[in-house]
């Protein structure tokens, strides 16, 4: 999924969609021990999601720091 199209999503389903890849993920890791991979890149597809997804809210996070920071004067 592209950032612009993680931008349009709240926080909420971020957050939901961060748990899915980690299930998603360990759930390569059983596939790559047993030997039954389809898709061999899917592992580093999946954690440039993660990092995709955490980068958009950590953005968010710190936008709203400095809009608090602003207010105290």
């Amino acid at each position: 999924m592209k950032a612009a199209e993680l931008r349009e999503k709240s926080n909420d389903e971020l957050e939901q969609l961060i748990a899915e890849c980690n299930d998603e993920l360990m759930h390569y890791r059983l596939q790559m021990a047993t030997g039954q991979v389809e898709n061999i890149c899917k592992n580093r597809t999946t954690r440039r999601e993660i990092a995709r997804i955490k980068t958009i809210l950590n953005e968010r996070k710190r936008a709203g720091e400095t809009a608090d920071a602003g207010d105290g004067n």
